[in-house]
Parts: structure tokens; C-alpha cells; sequence
């Protein structure tokens, strides 16, 4: 009987049910400060705040065309790693508050020498239905998940 494989890589693609959920609360959100009974300049503001996270977390978390977009996953020898275009494979510490479900995986996650915690969020139609399995089982499973790299 062999040993099972210490090493796992996939790589997730944009998700249209999080885009669809990312804009339906987004309107919410604008329509609730536009309904307010708020003097003009903090509706003005409160618009400008919804459409400034609009346009710094679409391209980075949801649409995944930024090269800052984190689109991949590998677990080798060296731990986790983390792919973005921008500077390839990162090590990282995965967090204890990170949860696979069946619906998206949530992956919390530290870079090295940062001590602030960063998320992702891996939904199922991100990755092929096999692929999402085998992610969430590596992170239930995997020895050492919360380790520093090292």
C-alpha cells in the first residue's frame, strides 16, 4: 500500500454566482444610502465608498483579470503557496478560522512578514466539482495546515 501524495495544486477560475451576489448586495447597499434620510454630501460619499470597493475588490477577488489576484493553490515539501500573476507562487500560513464547506471554501491566510490575516473566498463553481472536493479535503485533512512556511 503507497503513502498518499504530499503535494496537491489547483488553480480556480472567475464565479458567476459570486459576481451575481457581489452585485445584487452592492446595489443593495447604494440603494439603501440613497434611501437614507442622509444630507446630500454623505450620499454622495456613501455612493463613492460602494463604488471604490467595487472597483478595488472586482478585479481582485471576483473577475480575477488583476495580476494581484490570488487564482491558485499548492500544497509541495515547502507548505502552502498561493499564485498570483503578479509575483508567481507565495508561501503562506493558512489560518485556523479558514472553512471548507461544500458551497466555497474560505480560506483565510497570512503572507510572511505580515502579521495582519488576508481571505479568499473559493466557490464551488470556481473549480471543477472533483477539484473543490479534493481542495476541501486536503484542508480538513492536510498535516501541519497551520504551520509558518518555512
Amino acid at each position: 500500500m503507497s503513502s498518499p501524495s504530499n503535494v496537491f495544486e489547483c488553480h480556480w477560475r472567475p464565479s458567476r454566482r459570486l459576481l451575481a451576489l457581489y452585485l445584487t448586495l452592492q446595489c443593495l447597499a447604494i440603494l439603501a444610502v440613497l434611501l437614507a434620510e442622509l444630507p446630500p454630501w454623505a450620499r454622495i460619499t456613501g455612493v463613492l465608498v460602494c463604488l471604490g470597493h467595487a472597483a478595488w475588490c472586482l478585479p481582485r477577488q471576483i473577475l480575477l483579470n488583476s495580476p494581484r489576484a490570488f487564482t491558485g493553490l499548492r500544497l509541495n515539501e515547502d507548505g502552502w503557496q498561493l499564485w498570483r500573476a503578479a509575483d508567481g507562487w507565495r508561501p503562506v500560513q493558512l489560518r485556523p478560522d479558514s472553512m471548507a464547506l461544500p458551497v466555497a471554501v474560505i480560506l483565510r491566510f497570512r503572507l510572511p512578514g505580515q502579521w495582519w490575516g488576508r481571505g479568499l473566498c473559493i466557490p464551488a463553481d470556481a473549480l471543477d466539482r472533483e477539484q473543490h472536493r479534493r481542495l476541501r479535503v486536503r484542508l480538513g485533512f492536510s498535516r501541519r495546515r497551520w504551520a509558518a512556511p518555512g
